[in-house]
Order: C-alpha cells, then sequence, then structure tokens
C-alpha cells in the first residue's frame, strides 16, 4: 500500500493534498481501513482536522436544531465549543474514544457528536453511528449548499496554533498514577477540566494531559493564541512530566 490508513497522520496525506492541487479540485477526502475515520484538505493543501470538520457540519444542523446538544471529545480545540455556542448550540465535552462519544450523543439527544480522530456521528438523518463514508457524502453537500469552497470556510474560521496528538511513552503501570499527580499540581495553579485526564485552561490556551486508554502512553496537546505561549505551556506541562523516569518526552 501507499502509506498507513490513518487520515489522523499528516504524511498520510501527502499524496491527497499532492493530487488535490494537481488536479485543482475542491477538496481531497481520507478514510482509514475500516471506514469509520475521515480526514479533509481543502484546495490550499491545509488539513482539516476532525474538530474543524465539526464546526462545518455544526452550522447547517444547528440552524434547523438550536438549543441542541453538539458533543466532541476533550482533544477538540476551543473555537469548537465557541463556535458551536455562537451558531445557537451547547458544546458538550466528553472523554475521548469513540465508545464513549457515541454514548455521550445518546445521552445528550444530540444530532452530532465527533472526536478530533476523525471519528463523526451523525443523528440528524442518519443512524447514529461514526460511518466516514457518510461523514464524506455530508460535506459534499455541504460544499455543494452555496458558493464558498472548502478554503473560504475554512478561512472564516478563527485562527490558534495547536499541536498535533502528542504521544508520550510510559509505562502502562505508571501512566494513570502519572496523570492524578499532574492533576492535582495544576488544579492548584489554574482552572482545570477533568472529564479525562486533566485540560488545564492557561490564560492564552490550554494543554490536556490524559492517559492512553489503550497503550503505554500519555496523550497531550496544547492549543494558543500565539507561538510563545504555546511553547510556554508545553515546557510548563512537560517540566512537570520530566519528574518520572518512565517518562519518554522529546529531547526538544
Amino acid at each position: 500500500p501507499n502509506h498507513h490508513p490513518d487520515p489522523t497522520i499528516p504524511a498520510n496525506l501527502e499524496s491527497l493534498i499532492a493530487t488535490v492541487q494537481e488536479t485543482g479540485a475542491e477538496a481531497g477526502v481520507a478514510l482509514d481501513g475500516d471506514g469509520d475515520r475521515i480526514g479533509a484538505v481543502d484546495s490550499t493543501g491545509r488539513i482539516v482536522w476532525g474538530d474543524e470538520l465539526l464546526i462545518l457540519y455544526a452550522g447547517p444542523i444547528l440552524a434547523r436544531r438550536p438549543g441542541e446538544a453538539v458533543v466532541f471529545d476533550v482533544k477538540c480545540s476551543s473555537r469548537l465549543a465557541e463556535a458551536i455556542d455562537a451558531m445557537g448550540g451547547r458544546p458538550v465535552m466528553s472523554p475521548t474514544g469513540h465508545s464513549l462519544v457515541r454514548a455521550n450523543l445518546v445521552a445528550e439527544n444530540a444530532p452530532l457528536a465527533g472526536e478530533l480522530s476523525g471519528h463523526i456521528f451523525f443523528a440528524d438523518g442518519y443512524l447514529g453511528y461514526d460511518d466516514a463514508i457518510y461523514a464524506a457524502a455530508r460535506l459534499l453537500h455541504l460544499l455543494a449548499s452555496d458558493s464558498r469552497t472548502l478554503a473560504k470556510r475554512m478561512a472564516e474560521i478563527p485562527a490558534s496554533i495547536a499541536t498535533p496528538e502528542l504521544r508520550i511513552g510510559c509505562t502502562d503501570e505508571e501512566k494513570f498514577e502519572i496523570v492524578e499527580t499532574l492533576r492535582a499540581h495544576f488544579r492548584e495553579k489554574y482552572e482545570t477540566i477533568e472529564v479525562d485526564g486533566v485540560r488545564i485552561n492557561f490564560e492564552k490556551g490550554w494543554g490536556l494531559v490524559r492517559a492512553s486508554n489503550t497503550q503505554p502512553v500519555i496523550v497531550c496537546r496544547f492549543e494558543a493564541e500565539d507561538e510563545k505561549s504555546l511553547q510556554a505551556y508545553r515546557d510548563e506541562v512537560y517540566a512537570q512530566l520530566r519528574a518520572f523516569p518512565s517518562v519518554e518526552l522529546p529531547d526538544a
């Protein structure tokens, strides 16, 4: 095969981006191996992540169904919750894990849910499970609804600077204890969200530390208004992680 079928890894989208630009296409869509996760790119080569797709999908749904919930996982951008609020919806943050997100979709009677990883659930005109082929069709339907291209729609989303999902090796035996230690530390200094691990609300952004459900890994993600703040927040979290010998932090 050309590459591993994971649409959340930028290297796996390079050939799709090249084909979109060579052919002058408006958009490209990538699916994972079993067709339950979607990735997308626009005509400029920009990757449209799962939380950004949720912003696009939520607009027409909330226009018809104001006040209803949109469920998303703890790794998603703060821009998503802000956009849902602005569109008249109710943002609901969920622990990561497609089964947990779907359970919250059902509990909240939400028309839409999704994860940064590209699991998207439509209970609006569909069956409420993560069908990436259907999600691709909904994206095409959205793009056909008016003259704005995908690149134009992406340019309308407020900008921020964010890391991808950062997967940091550690032992299975210690990962939950490490996250609990960081949770206790940061809740003394900042407002925190503890739906899944600890999401720390800094002055100009946020940082997430959570234990992977399936691997000997601690997952981090950071988002900020500028590069300087992003680096400062990452450094502050990594400084706490360095206290644990089993944590395999990158050198830089």
